[in-house]
């Protein structure tokens, strides 16, 4: 497939064009800072990329203003009372220094206990608790990819975990085999199982195209509340852009 980037600059927004072999343009936001990508049929003429993009300004201007009104975590420094998520809930971390091996474990409904050896570092402590997602992530999934591939009809030869700083999962459709977000740890079930479905799609449909649309709609009619509700949570404190 010929690909070609180039950006196209509206009224002071940036709008990156991606010329692909497709029939129709799709227009897109993308969180968490409300990047803009134009996707178009590579032999678009430039004025009418323009005039597109004119008579989409308002739209488009209203969603990047949704995505940067986005709340942000504050910058973890991983001591006893801040507040971290796990599967959509709120949990007040709790450092714990002892001489045994590294841990993290919930207590009761509220409490993440943080088992580190005495004068560990901030890194130290991050990289603890962020196996620990990595780990409980892996657990959780076999069954909702299962699940969905038998809903979709399609099949991943293989799925991966893995810190992303521009996208909630990913797709590569001739290997067949998805990658998810090592932050969806941290979010609601039913968020990570709209980026599951998302990704699967895509072994059906390549593009964000009506097709594809049709499919998330027939697989999963309500996707679009669960893309808010993720879009609408705390992102972690990080620049992120595409």
């Amino acid at each position: 497939m010929n690909t070609k980037q180039e950006s196209l600059k509206i009224a002071n927004v940036e709008i990156d064009i991606v010329r692909k072999d497709i029939k129709n343009m799709h227009l897109a936001v993308y969180p968490p800072n409300g990047k803009i990508r134009l996707s178009v049929p590579s032999k678009t003429d430039e004025e009418v990329l323009r005039l597109f993009a004119i008579s989409k300004l308002g739209w488009i201007k209203k969603h990047v203003k949704n995505f940067q009104a986005q709340p942000r975590e504050s910058i973890r420094t991983y001591v006893s009372g801040e507040s971290h998520y796990f599967q959509g809930k709120r949990y007040i971390l709790n450092v714990i220094e002892h001489q045994g091996k590294s841990k993290v474990s919930i207590r009761g409904t509220k409490c993440l206990d943080l088992y580190v050896r005495r004068g560990s570092t901030r890194e130290d402590k991050a990289k603890v608790l962020k196996e620990w997602y990595r780990r409980k992530l892996k657990k959780q999934l076999p069954d909702i990819i299962s699940k969905w591939e038998k809903e979709i009809g399609v099949k991943a030869s293989d799925w991966g975990v893995r810190q992303m700083k521009t996208k909630w999962g990913a797709c590569n459709i001739e290997e067949k085999r998805i990658w998810l977000n090592l932050e969806l740890s941290k979010k609601p079930t039913i968020c990570l199982e709209y980026i599951v479905v998302h990704e699967l799609v895509h072994l059906l449909e390549r593009h964000h195209n009506d097709r594809f649309i049709q499919y998330m709609d027939t697989f999963m009619p309500k996707w679009r509340l669960y893309r808010n509700q993720l879009n609408s949570l705390p992102v972690v404190h990080n620049d992120w852009g595409y």
